[in-house]
């Protein structure tokens, strides 16, 4: 396959109803059978200068049901993510708390590969901000 060929099989995805971005990016881009969804902050959907969430809980619950809007406009669910990579501000202290409320958004015997990084900062004074990689299925390309 060419560059060029390469290049238009790229498809950039902004989903209806998803939070507003907080720099430029697309809300996912789809690469052949992966989806790759751009981090997700605790913002609200339609509200982008409405305060954050305080706290892990409230931010880790807000980032998940964000990406949740994100995968279900692009016609996949939890079921559908391999890999997920998570960013901490407060990592000692956010950790355990993260890590029970991520857990929760998937079936037991379905946790998607995962790498959990302490960082200095996120966008927005965020604590947490999550991203995912999923596979599209020919079944659930055919949408």
């Amino acid at each position: 396959m060419s560059a060029n060929n390469a290049t238009s099989a790229l498809q950039f995805f902004m989903v209806p109803n998803a939070p507003e971005p907080v720099a430029t990016f697309s809300h996912a881009v789809e690469a052949g059978n992966f989806v790759h969804v751009t981090g997700q902050m605790p913002t609200y959907p339609g509200e982008p200068e409405r305060p954050i969430p305080t706290g892990i809980e409230q931010q880790t619950h807000r980032v998940m049901t964000n990406l949740q809007v994100v995968l279900t406009g692009l016609g996949l669910d939890w079921s559908s993510v391999v890999r997920a990579g998570a960013y901490l501000t407060h990592f000692e202290e956010d950790y355990a708390r993260f890590n029970e409320i991520y857990s929760s958004y998937f079936p037991a015997d379905r946790l998607p590969a995962r790498t959990c990084i302490g960082v200095t900062a996120l966008a927005r004074g965020a604590r947490v901000e999550v991203d995912l990689v999923a596979f599209r299925s020919i079944r659930s390309a055919e949408r």
